[in-house]
């Protein structure tokens, strides 16, 4: 299924927005594969395969990757998601469909300059660390450009830029076995960023961490893109983990792609049954944005009877009056009002209230439940302090 036809998908972006295409992408493993594949077209039966004692790991996936962007590739074991990562870096190649990094068709250079591409345009982090247990933390981080044949200076002095952005300043000289496993992930990293990749690949990169320092390291993560913006291509089987990472994700089953989108877009429109139940025991507060559930508001003049401001709110449990400048500066209540219209009264500043929350609309509804459990409504704000929305505590 492509990007473009999975359902809650974005739009895979324009061409020069692309660092990463795949175009109905085959990855069949036995002997033969190639002309069984050619003999029998994309839509070759699974009773085929079985017959020719083939399996095929990747089906007919087309998505996109867009610049900048953190697409995240998951799925359960045997799903496929490895085998796709390990197409798109030139680690193995196609059966059948064509493979573009930044426009570059992997099928169709040669060893040479794929091992370039490679070597110059990619980053690439798993889950094993895979370093060199007789290097230093610099010895490591340094290799890709001592590789590249980069002056020592300038190798070690940039390795050390890089050793200081995964926070391991002072363990230069410490070697793998006396680093925790964090500590050696983040040597990893580093090592991968050394040679500014514009693509930096990750397949599970944290999965044989500790569940605290996964999640360390995941902030990590966010902390580094805040800076680098990276395109990241990041392979996991958990749904935690992509959606706290995720721009897009895409979710796959037996090879196949069977949905793109946000974690939003996953979490309240699953295209299939079994991307319903994938996603069906995930807190769907800690995705949904306050901007998908918040009401539009307008203000309400302060100059307003009470009676008339009550009559306004309606089934609302709150409406905010803003100051000159559109920032709330007042809450009226359904219960504040009611009661001081019940002692007679109907002015509407004698019911207003000024200890009610704010928070701004791409806040996680689970950042606020303890707000909404005072039972105000809370004033969406943007970042000037103006009034965008208002967030019923329901």
């Amino acid at each position: 299924m492509s990007d473009t036809a999975s359902k809650g998908a974005s739009p895979p972006g324009r061409e020069d927005e692309v660092m990463v295409r795949c175009e109905r992408v085959w990855k069949v493993f036995g002997a033969g594969a190639e002309r069984v594949i050619a003999e029998h077209g994309a839509s070759v039966s699974d009773e085929t395969l079985a017959r020719h004692e083939l399996i095929a790991a990747v089906r007919d996936v087309s998505l996109s990757v867009n610049r900048g962007e953190i697409f995240v590739i998951m799925g359960l074991s045997g799903s496929g998601k490895s085998t796709l990562v390990r197409c798109m870096t030139g680690l193995i190649g196609l059966t059948l469909g064509r493979l573009l990094i930044d426009g570059t068709d992997l099928m169709n250079i040669s060893t040479r300059d794929l091992v370039e591409v490679r070597r110059y345009k990619m980053g690439m982090v798993f889950q094993d660390f895979a370093l060199l247990p007789h290097l230093t933390v610099l010895g490591n981080v340094v290799f890709p450009l001592k590789i590249q044949g980069v002056e020592r200076g300038a190798r070690e002095a940039r390795a050390r830029e890089m050793i200081e952005l995964v926070g391991l300043s002072g363990r230069e000289r410490y070697y793998p076995h006396e680093l925790s496993g964090g500590q050696q992930q983040r040597v990893g990293i580093a090592r991968s960023l050394t040679t500014e990749p514009e693509i930096w690949f990750l397949d599970e990169p944290f999965s044989a961490l500790d569940p605290l320092i996964r999640h360390e390291m995941q902030d990590e993560l966010q902390r580094l893109q805040g800076i680098l913006r990276k395109t990241i291509v990041f392979i996991t089987h958990d749904f935690d983990e992509a959606i706290k990472l995720a721009d897009r994700i895409a979710i796959m089953n037996e090879g196949r792609v069977v949905q793109i989108g946000t974690p939003e877009e996953i979490l309240t429109e699953p295209a299939t049954g079994y991307v319903a139940e994938f996603v069906q025991d995930v807190d769907q507060g800690r995705v949904i944005k306050v901007h998908e559930v918040m009401t539009d508001q307008s203000p309400l003049p302060e100059d307003l009877a009470l009676t008339d401001a009550i009559a306004q709110l309606g089934d609302a449990m709150g409406s905010f009056c803003c100051d000159a400048d559109g920032r709330p500066s007042a809450l009226l209540t359904a219960s504040d009002g009611l009661r001081v219209r019940s002692v007679g009264s109907n002015d509407l500043q004698a019911a207003l209230r000024t200890d009610f929350d704010r928070c701004g609309p791409d806040a996680t509804l689970n950042e606020l439940y303890a707000a909404a459990g005072r039972g105000l409504s809370i004033a969406v704000v943007d970042d000037d302090g103006k009034l965008v929305g208002n967030l019923d505590p329901r």
